[in-house]
């Protein structure tokens, strides 16, 4: 070999080595750049969640609607009956149901309220006997820990006038007019999804290309099935404990127990809040009717129906179907109340449930569907 070939051929190992070390920067930025976009695209996507919660939350709620709807609409169009037809039948339906069991809970509500001062000795008695020891507390604390006496200048006071109800009104009419607007809309969506139903479905799937419609339709028809076995589930377990509520309160003796008895059952299906919001009914409501030996029976019977809704009947009734550890449900009850505040509770669980199918049947995802799962 020539000594030009020798010259010519040794700078190419150099040249290759700096070649090679470009390429690993260009790919590092490419990277980078792409994560950062990630990043970007998931802050962006928060936020517009955010700022239309209220469309957001309308259109779920009208979907959970939906599937509460469609046996009825089903067996409906079995007899015959056009689908638009039926589904309008529905949607008159359960609004006049809601539209009944809210003039009746309202009419409770106002009875208890107006029963509730007859009791307002024995509630003065108690907070008297519990601010007579806090004061007892106070001055003993105050006898050993009492600083020098000193001239304290005196503290001005300020008088404000009490606002007016029609100010109270006025500046509360914009967010429960927001609100009344939105529920509004929920009969309407939920109609027109039920009759296009069917459409609806074809053209999510025909959205996807050939060879992934068949996987498209797969996970629609488990999110489907999912979001049903839930709401079943759901409304059979809190009818199980509204059922075992109402003997025990009417066994006890607190007034109106049918009525706290329902909102107690159904209020301790709220995961890990829901024990506490499921005493609070009957101990208010008992009170001035309660013994001792009775609000100890409510607590007792109160607690051991959230512990078994919450550790036996909820994973066989509901969570077969849904398949989430607890992390994953009560991150998605953080994330979601604060997102969309109380009913980001309601729809937290059904929300993640869905994102755990969508994960299990995207490849690159399968990963976080394992995390979520049990």
């Amino acid at each position: 070999m020539s000594s030009a070939d020798q010259i010519t051929e040794m700078p190419q190992p150099v040249l290759s080595a700096a070649t090679q070390e470009e390429e690993e920067v260009l790919h590092a930025s490419i990277k980078a750049g792409s994560v950062a976009q990630i990043v970007v695209a998931v802050i962006a996507v928060l936020g517009l969640m955010y700022l239309l919660k209220v469309v957001m939350v309308t259109t779920l709620s009208a979907v959970l609607v939906t599937f509460i709807l469609e046996p009825v609409v089903h067996g409906l169009a079995r007899l015959k009956i056009p689908r638009p037809v039926a589904s309008m039948i529905a949607v008159v339906l359960i609004v006049a149901l809601i539209l009944g069991l809210a003039y009746f809970f309202y009419n409770r509500a106002v009875d208890f309220a107006t029963e509730l001062p007859n009791y307002s000795g024995r509630i003065r008695g108690a907070l008297a006997k519990f601010r007579y020891q806090t004061s007892k507390i106070e001055e003993s604390t105050r006898s050993v820990m009492a600083p020098a006496k000193t001239k304290q200048p005196p503290v001005p006071v300020e008088v404000q006038e009490a606002p007016a109800l029609s100010h109270v009104i006025s500046d509360g009419y914009g967010g429960w007019a927001d609100i009344l607007l939105a529920v509004s809309f929920v009969p309407f969506l939920a109609y027109f999804m039920l009759t296009w139903k069917d459409h609806v479905h074809n053209a999510t799937v025909r959205m996807f290309p050939k060879e992934h419609r068949l996987l498209a339709h797969r996970t629609v028809a488990r999110i489907s099935n999912m979001i049903r076995s839930f709401l079943v589930g759901n409304l059979t377990v809190g009818l199980i404990n509204s059922a075992v509520s109402i003997l025990v309160f009417w066994i006890v003796g607190i007034p109106y127990f049918y009525f706290l008895g329902l909102i107690s059952g159904f209020a301790s299906l709220i995961p890990y809040l829901g024990l506490l919001l499921a005493l609070l009914p009957p101990l208010a409501g008992g009170i001035g009717a309660l013994s001792n030996r009775g609000a100890v029976i409510v607590v007792v019977t109160v607690a051991g129906l959230h512990l078994v809704t919450m550790n036996v009947l909820y994973p066989k009734m509901v969570g077969k179907r849904l398949r989430l550890n607890p992390l994953a449900v009560a991150l998605a009850l953080l994330f979601w109340g604060w997102i969309w505040g109380a009913m980001g509770l309601i729809l937290a669980v059904p929300v993640a449930g869905a994102s755990k199918i969508i994960c299990d049947h995207v490849d690159s995802l399968r990963g976080l569907g394992d995390w979520l799962g049990e």
